[in-house]
């Protein structure tokens, strides 16, 4: 249609993510190129990503050879791109290479891809750069809506027009989600506006940040946006709410595509995949979801034995370890069905394909790998009682009994125990921090290197590194890829602190030379001082102002002894000789 503007919306894909997994390594980049072949397929005018396009802030080669050939492959070609660019091509994309790639005479993109950068693939190291700087560099993408201050941030539209529709798209790449709040709450994110007629453009935004509060200032409250907007791309939140939400009191609407692959084996996942296909005519769009068959199904339960009539029983009998993992085994087998037949639902031509017995044994173990669904069964071992557990089986060599029908086999199951009441202060502090971080690992939950690094800096008192910065540099190692972090961190601190203790010697050194020309001098003691006893003998007893006893400590003990030492201190003062001024004095 000449004036309708078809856009194919997906975010956090995590190329790259489980691509050491022996059954799971592929599906990352798999679910991807399924993306882009939709977006062939319909033949859209472009495909907008919402952040986290890569799950390593240091994409492997193989993870960047995979994007860049699903891109190539599908969005460019001879097709004319009908888009027209109306905005200053040089306020949103590669300085050297200021134009949108499709209006590059030496690229035939028939299939534009503008993406913004999430908390996974943000800029970071030398020079600052991002993955999607090297996708951008060779007009394979249009990288938008990066912030150069994340403490004063102007966010201005890319402008496109194709017939009478007008398009005002914003992006706004992740910032750290306190300071990201903390700007907005100051007025320091300024939103600009298509000079001419505003209300003519339909506006839509990409976001990647947290959508649900995690603390009080740790996502973006989405009465923070302008009111002007009509439609927000919501990245960064993994849970597929794929039809638009209808916010009254900011009068736009909110689509949450989800991510396009499970990174984490959490209940939000468990909600089928979905992309969504826009189509804006005018000021109005239309949104078409469209669920991804390359995403293995997800199946979650979580149990609670002491709940559990069977498991009670069970949990009765001396020696029950056998018995209970043979029922919950019976459990994951009807979940392992239950993956089976959604796999079949989203592939109904499945059904003609050769029966497994009759394939050869390594075409039979690449069928098995390819559709083996996600499997998490999460089981509390706590007795009703509280004080005891159920005797249960160790989780890898449970979750190993279901090798080759499941994906996840080292982590299929996950026991754990409920929570004890909470602790008195001194007890948390007493608690050894490396026995709480063990026992989460051992109960199979994830731990981010962030809150390993927090907790356990948290119980120490480092006097030398700062703590913070400290925390933030081994996440920097670990999570970002910068192999220089640690070094720079600790050679940082290092020369403030050698700064600090030559500005201390230098103020030591400049008071002794004071000291010595007579400029400092040691003050008088002027403690207060009981009346000595009339039978307190100096030379038995020793002097009566070295004893504690003759020390006032409060106003009430000192009575008139105040009034007393201020007469004898006048006295004194009345005794001393006149001070002469020195020969040749001024």
């Amino acid at each position: 249609m000449a004036d309708t503007i078809s856009i194919l919306v997906a975010t956090d894909n995590h190329v790259g993510a489980h691509e050491r997994d022996p059954i799971r390594s592929d599906d990352s980049w798999r679910s991807f190129h399924e993306i882009m072949c939709l977006a062939k397929q319909r033949e859209v005018d472009m495909i907008l990503l919402a952040g986290d396009l890569f799950h390593d802030n240091v994409p492997s080669r193989k993870s960047m050879y995979k994007v860049m050939q699903s891109i190539r492959q599908n969005c460019l070609g001879p097709k004319p791109c009908e888009l027209e660019m109306l905005s200053d091509n040089s306020e949103h994309f590669d300085p050297y290479f200021d134009h949108v790639n499709y209006e590059d005479a030496d690229i035939n993109v028939s299939i534009p891809v503008f993406s913004i950068h999430g908390n996974h693939d943000d800029p970071s190291g030398e020079g600052h750069f991002s993955a999607l700087d090297i996708l951008s560099v060779c007009g394979l993408l249009n990288y938008f809506g990066r912030a150069s201050k994340s403490d004063e941030i102007d966010v201005k539209p890319v402008l496109i027009q194709k017939g009478r529709t007008k398009l005002a798209l914003y992006g706004l790449s992740n910032v750290r989600d306190e300071r990201l709040w903390h700007t907005f709450r100051d007025g320091k994110v300024k939103f600009y506006q298509a000079g001419l007629q505003p209300k003519d453009w339909f506006q839509m935004i990409c976001v990647h940040q947290n959508h649900v509060p995690h603390t009080d200032t740790s996502y973006l409250p989405e009465n923070f946006l302008p009111h002007f907007l009509d439609l927000v791309i919501w990245g960064h939140e993994h849970d597929c709410r794929i039809e638009p939400q209808y916010n009254p009191e900011m009068d736009f609407k909110v689509i949450q595509p989800g991510s396009s692959i499970a990174t984490s084996l959490s209940v939000g996942e468990t909600i089928p995949k979905h992309v969504t296909i826009l189509s804006i005519t005018g000021r109005e769009f239309k949104s078409e979801p469209i669920r991804l068959k390359s995403v293995r199904p997800f199946i979650y339960r979580d149990i609670v034995l002491s709940e559990d009539k069977t498991a009670v029983k069970i949990g009765k009998q001396d020696n029950h370890r056998t018995k209970l993992t043979q029922y919950l085994m019976s459990i994951v087998d009807e979940m392992i069905d239950e993956g089976n037949k959604q796999w079949r639902q989203a592939h109904p031509e499945a059904e003609d394909d050769t029966p497994d017995n009759e394939l050869e044994e390594e075409d039979r173990v690449k069928r098995q790998k390819e559709r083996a669904p996600l499997i998490r069964l999460r089981v509390e071992v706590s007795m009703p009682s509280g004080l005891e557990k159920f005797e249960v089986e160790n989780p890898q060599r449970f979750s190993h009994r279901f090798h080759q029908r499941v994906a996840n086999t080292n982590d299929l199951v996950q026991f754990y125990s409920k929570k004890r009441a909470a602790q008195s202060t001194r007890q948390i502090r007493d608690t050894d921090p490396e026995t709480e971080i063990l026992a989460k690992l051992t109960d199979g939950e994830e731990v981010k290197v962030g809150e390993l690094v927090k907790e356990f800096l948290d119980a120490q008192s480092l006097t030398i590194l700062p703590q913070n910065l400290f925390g933030e540099s081994v996440v920097q190692y670990v999570d970002k890829g910068n192999k220089h972090a640690m070094e720079n961190f600790v050679t940082e601190s290092l020369a403030n602190q050698i700064k600090e203790l030559v500005r201390i010697q230098e103020v030591r050194e400049a008071m002794e030379a004071q000291f010595a020309k007579g400029k400092f001098r040691i003050k008088k003691n002027t403690a207060r001082l009981k009346p000595k006893p009339l039978d307190w003998d100096s030379s038995f007893d020793g002097p009566w102002e070295d004893q504690p006893g003759a020390l006032i400590r409060s106003d009430e003990e000192g009575g008139d002894n105040d009034n007393d030492s201020q007469a004898a201190e006048a006295a004194e003062q009345r005794e001393a000789p006149p001070l002469q001024r020195a020969p040749g004095a001024p």
